[in-house]
């Protein structure tokens, strides 16, 4: 075992310096406050979608002070499409925590920079790798899956079990002298060469001592013991408002979607046809015993995230006046523009056969 560790490191390094062509605006990047950013963006994100969103980031705030002191509805709008908004949450309050506790300068310990918000293991041990050049095996998708092909080990990566071997494996293989190079090279590898499908074996250099090449394991791992089960959810957006103001709100916690805005929704636990619809209650609190006027349904739209998937349309509702909504707010046309939206909604007002004219 002791061999074919010492093969691994060497060859993987090996392959880094004479192979290694992935590049990215953060790689080979000292500054711990942009590594962060880098890896908070990079969270449950492939690369190519990330890679726009953190060269506008570091645009817009240069430093972590920057970050700090922006507007949060700003910072929302710049995270808009990349999900997972606790992630941003997290990074507002970690600027600010990092601003008053240690003066605007990144910690440079690991078990500090671990009890920053949003930050777990792997993050830590990429800030302190990359930044300080300090001694903690980064371990992720990628390095999962290069570990359970190469030493051909089928406990399950998601199990508790499985996590604790794995992270430490990743640390018994670590090269202590330049752990930064090491972890980039091993995240680089499984990104590139040991993919999830299709990986690239008959080019690996090391396939000569890789289990699962030589026993034809490849496709079988790495193990997974959990299945995910989807929720499905039917969201019904009433874009309702008169005289060029729409009624909006911001979505509250313990929820998909938190800080971010949306037109007044009904949710159902079922797909509705359009006579289901005139019937549901918010539409007579929005109308009163008017009739209102309605373009109707929107085509439908979807979007998939890791335990649910939302199906949802949009009823464009000319209102005579304006009600007063609980948590509801007005806002011209031109603001809702500027506001944090789900993906979603966001792909909505971008069809170009919408029109959000209110009159």
């Amino acid at each position: 075992m002791h061999t074919e560790k010492k093969y691994f490191t060497k060859n993987l390094l090996q392959w880094n310096r004479t192979s290694n062509t992935r590049s990215m605006p953060w790689k080979g990047e000292k500054d711990p406050y942009k590594i962060w950013l880098s890896e908070i963006i990079l969270q449950q994100t492939r690369v190519e979608q990330g890679w726009d969103y953190y060269n506008r980031f570091v645009a817009n705030f240069p430093t972590v002070s920057q970050l700090a002191k922006a507007p949060e509805t700003k910072v929302f709008k710049l995270w808009e499409g990349l999900g997972y908004y606790s992630r941003c949450k997290n990074l507002i309050k970690t600027a600010k925590i990092i601003v008053a506790a240690y003066k605007g300068t990144f910690p440079s310990d690991y078990d500090t920079i671990l009890k920053l918000k949003g930050i777990g293991p792997y993050t830590a041990a990429a800030i302190s790798s990359f930044a300080y050049n300090l001694p903690y095996a980064v371990v992720d998708g990628n390095v999962f899956r290069v570990l359970s092909r190469f030493f051909g080990n089928n406990t399950p990566i998601d199990s508790t079990g499985g996590k604790k071997l794995f992270t430490v494996l990743a640390q018994e293989l670590l090269d202590k002298k330049q752990p930064g190079i090491y972890n980039q090279s091993l995240m680089d590898f499984g990104a590139v060469i040991c993919k999830p499908k299709s990986p690239l074996c008959a080019t690996c250099p090391l396939q000569k001592k890789c289990i699962a090449f030589n026993t034809s394991l490849v496709d079988i791992l790495p193990v997974k013991e959990k299945k995910i089960t989807v929720r499905k959810r039917w969201f019904y957006y009433l874009v309702a408002g008169t005289g060029g103001l729409v009624l909006v709100r911001k979505r509250g916690a313990k929820d998909i979607w938190e800080n971010l805005y949306e037109f007044v929704l009904y949710e159902s636990n079922k797909p509705l046809d359009p006579g289901d619809l005139l019937k549901i209650p918010v539409l007579k609190t929005l109308t009163g015993k008017k009739k209102p006027v309605i373009e109707w349904l929107s085509a439908p739209y979807h979007q998939k995230l890791t335990h649910q998937t939302i199906y949802c349309q949009f009823i464009k509702i000319n209102l005579a006046k304006m009600p007063l909504l609980d948590g509801y707010e007005t806002v011209t046309q031109k603001k809702l523009l500027t506001l944090p939206f789900p993906k979603i909604i966001t792909a909505y007002l971008k069809d170009k056969n919408v029109s959000l004219n209110l009159i």
